[in-house]
């Protein structure tokens, strides 16, 4: 059961009035989240490339969670063959995440639509008005990515009808600014449309203190990624249970002039190579080797297929182990179900602990 942190959940009785109370009270704060996305538990999956595939989308939302397809570079072919296998492994609704800069981007929304897939989530970019309105005419809900206010309150406008709010404490690609700070920026302003919280959340009762600041609901990935379901190799998951917090770190930039796109991982020998190769780079662009855009491009080449090589072939060390900070409270591998569990019994048994100390004398009477 605690499959999540190193610190067990003390044995639970659900039978007695004050954890249905509490209980009720969770059911109160996600409603919002759950009736958005037609699920159980407002608990989004990460769209994880390489991870995020039929087995775990399927899982997730089996569990009573809404499981979400990492679509990526996924051709239209290829995405059309991962909705209809995740399809027959669950009848529970899931999304799609799809990448606004793919250059199919229009076939793939079809894609989505033909097969009735429920929500789609658009990432990577500012989605267009009329990609929204092709998701959203075509009877799917539409899902973006708000990493400041006022992009929040364009999408919104644009058509947006809920949106997630990653920090840069989560996995693979993120912002500069941490969960904290957006959800004070963001959540009592933006009361309109369902907002999800994202990036570095690994317990419940944190969850719990987003949800009573107004969050529908929280998305996790690395939690999910070394799951029993997740198909990363085992080499992958392991690295995650030795993992600690500080060991998920950003790429660094060394020269504002060759831009490097920050990306959370867990640090390995290609990390630390990647450094030495930006300094070898740099130092053959100064010395009139290379021209400006080759030595960008081969700055940008490093990281290719090294996701793969690390979540498929189990290359940790030369891969590219993309972690939040959360990784620190992975210690087993477990079911998702069994984490799904676990989070949900922590907010619930924090309501419950919070509701004992401020009414004692009642909370011995029930």
């Amino acid at each position: 059961m605690s499959g999540i942190t190193e610190e067990p959940i003390a044995k639970i009785d659900r039978t007695t009035p004050s954890w249905k109370q509490a209980q009720a009270e969770l059911v109160r704060l996600t409603k919002p989240g759950c009736d958005f996305l037609g699920s159980r538990y407002a608990l989004l999956g990460g769209a994880m490339s390489w991870v995020s595939e039929r087995n775990l989308v399927s899982a997730i939302s089996n569990a009573g969670g809404f499981g979400v397809i990492a679509c990526g570079a996924m051709s239209p072919e290829r995405l059309e063959e991962e909705i209809v296998a995740t399809q027959a492994l669950t009848s529970q609704p899931f999304g799609v995440n799809l990448i606004t800069m793919h250059p199919e981007l229009d076939r793939l929304v079809d894609i989505c639509l033909a097969h009735q897939v429920t929500h789609v989530v658009l990432a990577g970019g500012v989605p267009s008005g009329a990609t929204i309105k092709r998701v959203r005419d075509g009877g799917a809900r539409a899902i973006g990515f708000a990493p400041a206010l006022p992009l929040a309150k364009r999408l919104v406008r644009l058509g947006m009808e809920a949106l997630v709010i990653e920090g840069s404490e989560a996995g693979g690609h993120v912002g500069p600014v941490s969960l904290n700070v957006l959800a004070q920026e963001i959540l009592p302003a933006m009361t309109d449309v369902p907002v999800f919280v994202a990036g570095g959340l690994g317990r419940g009762d944190a969850i719990l203190s987003y949800l009573e600041r107004g969050a529908a609901g929280a998305q996790l990935g690395t939690l999910f990624a070394a799951s029993q379901e997740s198909i990363a190799h085992e080499n992958f998951k392991n690295a995650f249970r030795r993992a600690n917090a500080r060991d998920a770190t950003v790429s660094v930039q060394l020269d504002e002039r060759f831009p490097v796109i920050p990306v959370r991982g867990i640090t390995n020998a290609a990390t630390r190579h990647f450094m030495k190769h930006q300094a070898e780079t740099l130092r053959r662009f100064q010395a009139g080797e290379l021209e400006r855009e080759e030595a960008q491009l081969a700055i940008e080449h490093f990281w290719a297929g090294a996701l793969r090589r690390a979540v498929i072939e189990g290359d940790v060390e030369n891969g590219s182990l993309m972690a939040g900070q959360s990784v620190g409270m992975v210690r087993e591998v477990r079911p998702v179900s069994d984490i799904i569990e676990t989070l949900v019994d922590q907010a619930v048994s924090a309501l419950e602990k919070r509701e004992s100390r401020l009414h004692p004398q009642q909370a011995q009477t029930v």
